[in-house]
């Protein structure tokens, strides 16, 4: 059965962070909205990304938590055994009920219409439209004044001879097996390896991970690398870096991976996890058709508006090929319902954009690196503070980690926060309004910080700017 709808002032492909930003902000103006998702709605967030990761990272530190209670005296050590059947389907219930309540029951409460189907563009540059393959069957055209491409991202994996053969976890697959596997090995070392690493390493199995780069957590600071591979090996992760995957063999015990530079010429493991990053999702959209440009990564070219290379196209989140963070696609897409409803003519400003890897302790940063700022020409002055200086950490039993402060060495103004602790996303958000303001570290040295917080770091590192913190009393006064 053929059907058309037409009418619309926006019609937007997909359905996760990005969309619903735009549906919303753009409903909220009163215009007439219509969505297309070919798959499960909610976007990768709440189905496969953040909710469910995060929920499985909790449930694996609780556990740890219980292993390292040893560490404060009057404790002991207790093994708490995993159901991990138990475990995934608790993820999947709370997935459940989130896509419930942030995305089909509100899409229901503001009134626009979620089609169920593969969309595609057709007619011409000045008059495009979407064919809509129904998953139930049939098809159906779309006609809207103006279009939203919110296809996200998907996992990527390199071409390594014997890879696609032998298949592999990704980040997603990853978090629907029902039986934890004895051993793992993880192929990428940036947010989503660390964290899948961490994850099923605190729950039992046995894991190694491997970077093609110099490093863990190759993007932070050198400071922040080392001292996160020093809690990898401490909790009994190998890492090897510097190590390239050559090859991928599959028996029936599991994977034997050939690897060049920095690990043995061999590993084994039950499981082979692929966490080396995702790529814009826009095969199939027929987007030549209509006019838009895609890049060399296959992202959607945007400007600063989030307009397309057709002035009636725009494109939010992942697949515009900006950074891949849930609270950046709801912006965008926020940003790109009022540009084009409205004509608003705004943008984004990411240079206070913070960004947190959920291991723990966690790794967060926002601004520049000591490198950044001087590769732009400012002169640069920057203090490390370690955790056994920060009297949180010292009452947790736990110090692993640091915090960087880096500055303009003319002007004292903040440019840039890295931290490896417990509560990094927190410090991490206090920095991020501090650069925003302009606060100097004279001024953050002076701020008022309660004390036994971990915030209290972030103070501490900025008065080892004038001051060494080893001498100084309590409540970093």
């Amino acid at each position: 059965m053929n059907t058309a709808k037409s009418g619309f002032d926006l019609a937007v492909i997909g359905s996760g962070s990005a969309a619903f930003a735009a549906a919303i902000a753009a409903t909220n103006q009163g215009k007439r909205v219509v969505m297309v998702e070919r798959g499960t709605a909610g976007g990768t967030c709440v189905n496969v990304g953040c909710v469910p990761s995060k929920a499985l990272l909790a449930a694996a530190e609780a556990r740890h938590g219980a292993l390292a209670a040893g560490r404060f005296p009057g404790l002991t050590a207790a093994e708490v055994p995993v159901g991990f059947p138990d475990l995934i389907g608790g993820k999947d219930a709370l997935v459940a009920q989130l896509r419930a309540e942030k995305y089909t029951d509100l899409a229901d409460g503001y009134g626009w219409e979620i089609v169920h189907g593969t969309a595609a563009f057709t007619g011409t540059t000045d008059a495009p439209a979407l064919d809509v393959a129904l998953n139930d069957g049939g098809n159906s055209r779309i006609e809207a004044a103006h279009y939203l491409i919110a296809t996200g991202s998907a996992p990527w994996a390199p071409p390594v001879p014997g890879l696609e053969d032998a298949g592999y976890l990704t980040s997603t697959t990853a978090m629907e097996l029902d039986v934890l596997p004895e051993s793992m090995v993880v192929v990428g070392g940036n947010a989503v390896g660390l964290e899948l690493a961490q994850l099923f390493a605190r729950l039992g199995t046995r894991v190694s991970v491997v970077e093609a780069l110099d490093r863990l957590a190759p993007f932070e600071e050198p400071e922040v690398s080392a001292a996160f591979e020093e809690v990898f090996t401490g909790e009994g992760i190998a890492v090897h870096t510097g190590a390239a995957l050559a090859a991928v063999r599959r028996d029936e015990p599991g994977y034997t991976l050939t690897v060049s530079g920095g690990a043995p010429a061999e590993l084994r493991a039950e499981q082979l996890l692929i966490a080396t990053g995702r790529r814009p999702v826009t095969a199939g959209l027929n987007l030549d058709t209509v006019g838009v440009k895609t890049g060399a990564r296959g992202e959607v070219v945007v400007d600063d508006y989030l307009r397309t290379s057709n002035e009636r196209i725009w494109a939010a989140g992942d697949v515009a090929g900006g950074p891949q963070f849930v609270y950046v696609a709801a912006a965008q897409g926020s940003l790109a319902a009022d540009n084009a409803l409205a004509g608003a003519g705004r943008t984004l400003d990411y240079t206070a954009l913070p960004r947190v890897t959920f291991t723990s302790p966690a790794i967060a940063a926002v601004g520049m690196t000591d490198a950044q700022v001087a590769e732009a020409g400012i002169r640069c002055d920057y203090r490390t503070l370690p955790l056994q200086y920060v009297p949180r950490a010292l009452a947790n039993r736990d110090t692993r980690g640091l915090v960087k402060l880096v500055a303009d060495a003319d002007t004292g103004r903040v440019l840039g926060v890295h931290v490896i602790a417990d509560g990094a996303g927190e410090i991490i958000t206090a920095a991020t309004y501090a650069i925003t303001a302009g606060m100097t570290v004279a001024q953050l040295a002076h701020a008022w910080v309660p004390y036994l917080t971990m915030a209290e770091a972030l103070k501490l590192a900025a008065q080892t700017f004038t001051a060494d913190v080893a001498k100084l009393s309590c409540c970093a006064g």
